[in-house]
């Protein structure tokens, strides 16, 4: 095979030098998949982006079952990861059983998942948006008191496909009230896919002006509209150095219908590579990760950028 030669590499000015990236393929890609993806196929997937050098990948949920059942094998799947050194493998957890779940296998990594409006929060976790903060308080409390590192998560961000747009006083509200929880990041999802790199930038903005500073952020794109790229770019400029993506562009939301794919790896490494910003990700071997995936699948890749190595 050729060595490849692009993307030529031409930097920017105040860009962060390096970006950790988040990978969710296997949690958020794959939970909305309507065929039970084998557990032994989960974890080759995550054993394969380890090998390509994703170093944060987001193993599994510990939900229960029924609400969503592509990652009802948590318990199975987990104790197949032990192998993988050196990579973090967070694991969302809703509750303090979810919680009691992912400490009995080792997990010292979690995640709990909150709502800025409330019919998200009411259709997903059928709790008001303070109903679940106050689930989330014993999590995080026992999680911290154990030194186990927390992410909260945070959806509907930017709009919302019941209540509309969604102001920015209210998002910085629940996510300064995540981070007082004892959150050490805080992810802010585009659930829908509706942002835009103004919006991203003012509400990055509120939050550094109501003490959540850019070094604990973390941004999570959809890309409905074919924003999630020019949106990391305006979060990047800024100062964010964490993104969340996902392996091939798996993923939407089972909750919200209007949600369609995750940001992909691919084309967020693509993009990271050509501006000299290091990731640490081999981006062929990621590709090829997808590619086998989308296999297994049945089904091709949304991802541009795999489509476009994969047939060179």
């Amino acid at each position: 095979m050729t060595p490849r030669t692009l993307p030529m590499t031409v930097s920017a000015q105040d860009l962060p030098p390096r970006v950790r990236i988040h990978e969710v393929g296997a949690r958020d890609g794959l939970q909305n998949e309507k065929a039970v993806v084998p557990t032994e196929v989960k974890a080759e997937f995550i054993h394969r982006l380890a090998a390509s050098g994703l170093t944060t990948i987001e193993a599994t949920s510990f939900v229960h079952p029924k609400w969503v059942p592509q990652l009802a094998d948590a318990e199975d799947l987990f104790p197949r990861l032990d192998d993988i050194g050196g990579v973090a493998l967070p694991v969302l957890v809703p509750n303090e059983r979810g919680l009691d779940r992912a400490l009995a296998l080792g997990a010292r990594r979690i995640a709990v998942f909150g709502s800025a409006t409330e019919t998200f929060a009411a259709r997903n976790l059928n709790r008001t948006v303070d109903e679940s903060l106050a689930m989330f308080e014993p999590v995080v409390a026992r999680a911290k008191a154990d030194k186990v590192h927390v992410r909260g998560y945070l959806s509907m961000c930017f709009g919302d496909p019941w209540e509309g747009p969604v102001p920015v006083h209210q998002v910085v509200r629940v996510a300064k009230a995540l981070m007082d929880l004892g959150c050490d990041e805080l992810s802010l999802g585009d659930t829908i896919g509706v942002a835009t790199p103004g919006h991203v930038r003012d509400l990055l903005s509120e939050l550094n002006e109501e003490g959540v500073r850019t070094d604990t952020i973390g941004v999570h794109f959809h890309d409905t509209y074919g924003q999630a790229l020019s949106n990391t770019l305006a979060a990047l400029q800024h100062g964010v150095t964490t993104v969340d993506a996902s392996a091939g562009g798996l993923g939407g939301c089972p909750y919200a219908k209007s949600a369609t794919g995750n940001l992909a790896t691919e084309d967020l490494v693509w993009m990271l590579d050509g501006l000299g910003i290091e990731t640490g990700v081999d981006l062929d071997a990621l590709t090829a990760t997808s590619v086998w995936l989308a296999e297994q699948l049945g089904r091709p890749s949304p991802s541009r950028t795999v489509r476009a190595l994969s047939v060179q």
